[in-house]
Protein backbone atom coordinates (compact mmCIF):
# COMPACT_ATOMS: atom_id res chain seq x y z
CA UNK A 1 0.00 0.00 0.00
CA UNK A 2 1.09 3.56 -0.62
CA UNK A 3 0.71 6.27 2.01
CA UNK A 4 -2.17 7.68 -0.08
CA UNK A 5 -3.89 4.28 -0.01
CA UNK A 6 -3.83 4.38 3.80
CA UNK A 7 -5.34 7.89 3.77
CA UNK A 8 -8.11 6.68 1.44
CA UNK A 9 -8.83 3.72 3.74
CA UNK A 10 -9.07 5.94 6.85
CA UNK A 11 -11.28 8.42 4.99
CA UNK A 12 -13.62 5.62 3.95
CA UNK A 13 -13.73 3.82 7.31
CA UNK A 14 -14.29 6.98 9.37
CA UNK A 15 -16.50 8.79 6.86
CA UNK A 16 -14.30 11.90 7.09
CA UNK A 17 -13.07 13.76 4.00
CA UNK A 18 -10.31 15.79 5.65
CA UNK A 19 -7.52 13.25 6.17
CA UNK A 20 -3.78 13.66 5.60
CA UNK A 21 -0.50 11.94 6.41
CA UNK A 22 2.87 13.07 7.76
CA UNK A 23 5.71 11.81 5.60
CA UNK A 24 5.46 9.35 2.72
CA UNK A 25 6.91 5.90 3.29
CA UNK A 26 8.99 4.44 0.44
CA UNK A 27 7.45 1.42 -1.37
CA UNK A 28 9.76 -1.06 0.43
CA UNK A 29 9.26 0.59 3.83
CA UNK A 30 6.98 -0.53 6.66
CA UNK A 31 6.23 0.95 10.06
CA UNK A 32 4.82 4.17 11.44
CA UNK A 33 2.69 6.49 9.33
CA UNK A 34 1.09 9.44 11.15
CA UNK A 35 -2.46 10.16 9.95
CA UNK A 36 -4.12 13.53 10.63
CA UNK A 37 -7.88 13.95 10.70
CA UNK A 38 -10.12 17.02 10.58
CA UNK A 39 -8.57 19.92 12.50
CA UNK A 40 -5.51 17.75 13.05
CA UNK A 41 -4.47 18.43 9.46
CA UNK A 42 -3.57 21.96 10.57
CA UNK A 43 -0.59 20.62 12.58
CA UNK A 44 0.55 18.28 9.79
CA UNK A 45 3.56 20.40 8.77
CA UNK A 46 4.61 20.74 12.40
CA UNK A 47 4.52 16.98 12.94
CA UNK A 48 6.34 16.30 9.66
CA UNK A 49 9.23 18.55 10.75
CA UNK A 50 10.14 16.28 13.68
CA UNK A 51 12.96 13.74 13.84
CA UNK A 52 12.47 10.16 12.64
CA UNK A 53 13.91 6.83 13.72
CA UNK A 54 14.37 3.87 11.40
CA UNK A 55 15.69 0.33 11.46
CA UNK A 56 16.96 -1.12 8.21
CA UNK A 57 19.25 -3.49 6.36
CA UNK A 58 21.72 -2.49 3.67
CA UNK A 59 23.28 -4.95 1.24
CA UNK A 60 26.85 -4.37 0.13
CA UNK A 61 28.22 -5.17 -3.33
CA UNK A 62 25.48 -3.78 -5.60
CA UNK A 63 24.22 -0.28 -6.43
CA UNK A 64 20.75 0.24 -7.94
CA UNK A 65 18.85 2.93 -9.86
CA UNK A 66 16.64 3.69 -6.84
CA UNK A 67 19.28 3.06 -4.14
CA UNK A 68 17.05 0.27 -2.76
CA UNK A 69 16.12 -3.28 -3.75
CA UNK A 70 13.25 -2.07 -6.00
CA UNK A 71 15.65 -0.63 -8.57
CA UNK A 72 17.66 -2.17 -11.37
CA UNK A 73 21.24 -3.10 -10.54
CA UNK A 74 23.69 -0.59 -12.04
CA UNK A 75 26.95 -2.08 -10.81
CA UNK A 76 28.21 -5.00 -8.75
CA UNK A 77 31.54 -5.22 -6.94
CA UNK A 78 33.10 -7.87 -4.71
CA UNK A 79 32.59 -7.21 -1.01
CA UNK A 80 35.95 -6.99 0.78
CA UNK A 81 36.60 -8.85 4.01
CA UNK A 82 35.40 -6.00 6.22
CA UNK A 83 35.58 -6.08 10.01
CA UNK A 84 33.39 -4.15 12.45
CA UNK A 85 35.88 -1.26 12.91
CA UNK A 86 35.96 -0.75 9.10
CA UNK A 87 32.17 -0.63 8.94
CA UNK A 88 31.84 1.57 12.03
CA UNK A 89 34.34 4.05 10.56
CA UNK A 90 32.14 4.41 7.45
CA UNK A 91 28.99 4.95 9.55
CA UNK A 92 30.87 7.52 11.67
CA UNK A 93 31.47 9.64 8.54
CA UNK A 94 27.72 10.15 8.37
CA UNK A 95 27.04 11.19 11.94
CA UNK A 96 26.19 14.74 13.01
CA UNK A 97 25.70 17.46 10.38
CA UNK A 98 26.38 16.81 6.69
CA UNK A 99 24.94 17.39 3.22
CA UNK A 100 23.00 14.69 1.40
CA UNK A 101 22.04 14.70 -2.30
CA UNK A 102 18.41 13.58 -2.79
CA UNK A 103 18.04 10.49 -5.03
CA UNK A 104 16.52 10.86 -8.50
CA UNK A 105 13.71 8.51 -7.53
CA UNK A 106 12.11 10.72 -4.88
CA UNK A 107 9.10 13.00 -4.41
CA UNK A 108 11.30 16.10 -4.26
CA UNK A 109 10.39 18.48 -7.10
CA UNK A 110 12.52 19.99 -9.85
CA UNK A 111 10.82 22.82 -11.73
CA UNK A 112 7.50 21.73 -10.22
CA UNK A 113 7.88 18.12 -11.41
CA UNK A 114 8.59 15.27 -8.94
CA UNK A 115 12.04 13.79 -9.53
CA UNK A 116 10.66 10.25 -9.81
CA UNK A 117 8.62 11.30 -12.87
CA UNK A 118 11.76 12.67 -14.53
CA UNK A 119 13.61 9.47 -13.60
CA UNK A 120 10.92 7.38 -15.34
CA UNK A 121 11.63 9.40 -18.51
CA UNK A 122 15.30 8.46 -18.21
CA UNK A 123 16.29 11.98 -17.19
CA UNK A 124 18.88 12.84 -14.56
CA UNK A 125 18.94 16.43 -13.28
CA UNK A 126 21.23 18.22 -10.88
CA UNK A 127 19.91 18.08 -7.32
CA UNK A 128 20.84 20.55 -4.66
CA UNK A 129 22.34 18.83 -1.59
CA UNK A 130 20.29 19.30 1.57
CA UNK A 131 21.58 19.80 5.09
CA UNK A 132 20.69 16.81 7.32
CA UNK A 133 21.62 15.50 10.75
CA UNK A 134 22.14 12.02 12.22
CA UNK A 135 21.74 12.16 16.02
CA UNK A 136 22.73 8.57 16.61
CA UNK A 137 23.03 5.22 14.89
CA UNK A 138 23.71 1.63 15.86
CA UNK A 139 25.11 -1.31 13.92
CA UNK A 140 22.90 -4.16 15.09
CA UNK A 141 24.15 -7.12 13.04
CA UNK A 142 26.88 -7.79 10.49
CA UNK A 143 26.36 -10.78 8.21
CA UNK A 144 28.10 -9.75 5.01
CA UNK A 145 26.93 -8.67 2.55
CA UNK A 146 24.09 -7.52 4.86
CA UNK A 147 24.36 -4.99 7.69
CA UNK A 148 21.43 -4.31 10.05
CA UNK A 149 21.37 -0.81 11.52
CA UNK A 150 19.18 1.80 13.21
CA UNK A 151 19.37 5.57 12.75
CA UNK A 152 17.78 8.62 14.39
CA UNK A 153 17.77 11.44 11.86
CA UNK A 154 16.35 14.84 10.97
CA UNK A 155 13.46 15.68 8.66
CA UNK A 156 14.16 15.20 4.95
CA UNK A 157 16.72 12.44 5.48
CA UNK A 158 16.92 9.71 2.82
CA UNK A 159 17.88 6.37 4.37
CA UNK A 160 18.30 4.93 0.84
CA UNK A 161 20.98 7.53 0.12
CA UNK A 162 22.54 6.88 3.53
CA UNK A 163 22.95 3.18 2.61
CA UNK A 164 24.23 4.07 -0.87
CA UNK A 165 26.80 6.56 0.46
CA UNK A 166 28.10 4.14 3.12
CA UNK A 167 28.58 1.54 0.38
CA UNK A 168 30.50 4.04 -1.73
CA UNK A 169 32.76 4.83 1.21
CA UNK A 170 33.42 1.12 1.78
CA UNK A 171 34.43 0.80 -1.88
CA UNK A 172 31.94 -1.84 -2.96
CA UNK A 173 28.63 0.01 -3.26
CA UNK A 174 25.39 -0.78 -1.43
CA UNK A 175 21.63 -0.50 -1.60
CA UNK A 176 18.84 -0.53 0.99
CA UNK A 177 17.32 -3.99 1.40
CA UNK A 178 14.64 -3.21 3.99
CA UNK A 179 13.41 -0.27 6.05
CA UNK A 180 11.00 0.29 8.93
CA UNK A 181 10.07 3.60 10.52
CA UNK A 182 9.83 3.04 14.26
CA UNK A 183 9.40 6.59 15.57
CA UNK A 184 8.36 10.05 14.39
CA UNK A 185 8.85 12.76 17.00
CA UNK A 186 7.21 11.45 20.20
CA UNK A 187 5.10 8.89 18.33
CA UNK A 188 6.16 5.23 18.49
CA UNK A 189 5.08 2.39 16.18
CA UNK A 190 4.49 0.27 19.30
CA UNK A 191 1.43 2.42 20.10
CA UNK A 192 0.01 2.47 16.57
CA UNK A 193 -3.03 0.75 15.07
CA UNK A 194 -2.44 -1.59 12.12
CA UNK A 195 -4.00 -1.20 8.70
CA UNK A 196 -5.72 -4.57 9.14
CA UNK A 197 -7.36 -3.36 12.37
CA UNK A 198 -8.58 -0.22 10.61
CA UNK A 199 -10.18 -2.46 7.98
CA UNK A 200 -11.78 -4.78 10.55
CA UNK A 201 -12.91 -2.57 13.43
CA UNK A 202 -16.22 -0.66 13.53
CA UNK A 203 -15.94 3.13 13.24
CA UNK A 204 -16.51 3.68 16.99
CA UNK A 205 -13.58 1.42 17.92
CA UNK A 206 -11.22 3.13 15.46
CA UNK A 207 -12.26 6.52 16.89
CA UNK A 208 -11.00 5.42 20.34
CA UNK A 209 -7.48 5.21 18.89
CA UNK A 210 -7.49 8.84 17.72
CA UNK A 211 -5.45 11.33 19.76
CA UNK A 212 -6.93 14.78 20.35
CA UNK A 213 -4.95 17.95 19.64
CA UNK A 214 -4.49 18.66 23.40
CA UNK A 215 -3.15 15.10 23.85
CA UNK A 216 -0.69 15.61 20.99
CA UNK A 217 0.42 18.94 22.50
CA UNK A 218 1.09 17.29 25.85
CA UNK A 219 3.04 14.49 24.18
CA UNK A 220 5.24 17.02 22.43
CA UNK A 221 5.74 19.01 25.63
CA UNK A 222 4.07 22.07 24.13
Amino acid sequence: MTSHDVVALVRRQLGIKKVGHCGTLDPIATGLLLITIGRGTKVQDLLMSEDKEYVGTLTLGATTTTQDREGQIIETKPVPDLNEPDIRAAFEKFRGDFYQTPPMVSAKKHGGVPLYKLARQGKVVEREPRFVHVYRYSIDRISLPDIDFSVLCSKGFYVRTYAHDIGELLGCGAHLKSLRRTKSGRFDVKNSITVDRIRELPREEIAKQILSLPQVSRMRGA
